[in-house]
């Protein structure tokens, strides 16, 4: 009787992951990256572009309405650029080379698969946290016009301001657990395998239950790296964005099996 083959399941097994797997993970993402440097600064370079345009519109007079769109492409672009870096390590990993071609193919024909749609999922959090920010503001500080606000940081010492602070700063960190949650391994995984994005976003969401502390200080140590690098004129995002971007795929190749 001839052996049935069986498919391997829809659903990735989680494993346990330990502190020894970031650093693992961060080790292999700077070897990464100084295997293909030029490419990660490509990457990059979206980004710093980016970041120096919203400064450019926050600091330009009447300019301001330019930083909601401009923000905006952040989480529509973030997923595809991200697929770079995981083609990357992906292409390393498995010996072969590296071209401009193939890869920017590769995240071409992510287009017709599900990343979209998880670009999707990200636009909708970024525009109701944005929305949820502005009524969070005008709760507190209605009577406070734009103007004041953004020139002057007195607002904020008041005690509506700092109430406003505490508020808006604690919906933040819940909106950005659950958004890391959906998304950690989930991007990594619809590159790799043929799966929908609702079953990546519950696999990287079950994920990070399974392992919350070693998940969770994995975010932690994004969100400091990405703050500490946007403050040198976001120069620093040449190092960090490929760092992490490798990173991430390696630790998604020990987190699921």
């Amino acid at each position: 009787m001839s052996q049935i083959e069986t498919a391997p399941p829809a659903v990735p097994e989680i494993n346990t992951v330990r502190f020894s797997d970031l650093t693992a993970s961060l080790r292999a993402g700077w070897h990464d990256l100084r295997r293909a440097p030029l490419y990660g600064f490509g990457f990059s370079l979206v980004y710093v572009l980016g970041g120096l345009l919203i400064v450019w519109a926050l600091t330009a007079k009447g300019q301001l309405w330019w930083t909601l769109p401009a923000s905006a492409g952040f989480p529509i672009l973030g997923p595809f650029i991200a697929c770079g870096f995981y083609e990357i390590s992906r292409r390393l990993a498995a010996g072969e080379g590296l071209d401009w071609r193939g890869i920017a193919g590769v995240i071409f024909r992510q287009k017709d698969r599900q990343i979209p749609s998880m670009a999707a999922v990200i636009v909708i959090f970024f525009l109701f946290w944005n929305f949820l920010a502005h009524m969070i503001f005008a709760l507190f500080l209605g009577t406070a016009t734009l103007t004041n606000v953004t020139s002057s940081l007195e607002t904020f010492t008041t005690g509506s301001g700092a109430m406003m602070l505490l508020v808006g700063s604690g919906v933040g960190a819940v909106f950005a657990t659950l958004l890391f949650s959906l998304t950690v391994v989930s991007l990594p995984l619809l590159l790799d395998r043929e799966v929908d994005f609702v079953t990546a976003m519950l696999t990287s969401f079950a994920l990070v239950q399974a392992n919350p502390v070693v998940m969770l200080a994995w975010g932690v140590l994004i969100a400091v790296a990405l703050f500490a690098a946007m403050l040198p004129w976001f120069l620093g995002l040449f190092i960090v964005l490929p760092l992490f971007g490798h990173a991430t795929w390696h630790l998604y190749r020990r987190a699921l099996s």
